[in-house]
């Protein structure tokens, strides 16, 4: 999985909820080093913030799909528009998960995480 997520405690949430459940997770905090990670690293999926710093969720997106990046994406975001939603789905995403939210992962750990 790759998390581009700017807000360190979110990106924590996140990430711990991930783990939990067992996936290997990478993190960037800025759509320049998500940008990089995904032209590099071929994930089963993705979750991106919409507003970053340097370029933005959907310009990565965009880059993303332009480059034949058909990864799942997760659009995340603290917009909730309907407007929001449609652009974050018509660029590319194929979700879009508004802030704040639950995980709904609920897991039983029976040992440490590898």
């Amino acid at each position: 999985m790759l998390l581009v997520e700017d807000d360190l405690k979110i990106a924590s949430f996140v990430s711990k909820g991930f783990r939990e459940a067992r996936f290997a997770l990478d993190h960037a905090v800025d759509g320049d080093d998500g940008l990089s990670l995904a032209l590099n690293t071929p994930y089963d999926a993705a979750v991106i913030d919409i507003m970053l710093p340097g370029m933005d969720g959907l310009r990565l997106i965009e880059e993303l799909r332009k480059k034949h990046i058909h990864t799942p994406i997760i659009v995340l975001s603290a917009r909730r528009s309907v407007d929001d939603r449609i652009k974050g789905l018509q660029i590319g995403g194929d979700d879009y998960l508004t802030k704040p939210f639950s995980s709904g992962l609920q897991t039983k750990r029976t040992g440490p995480l590898p």
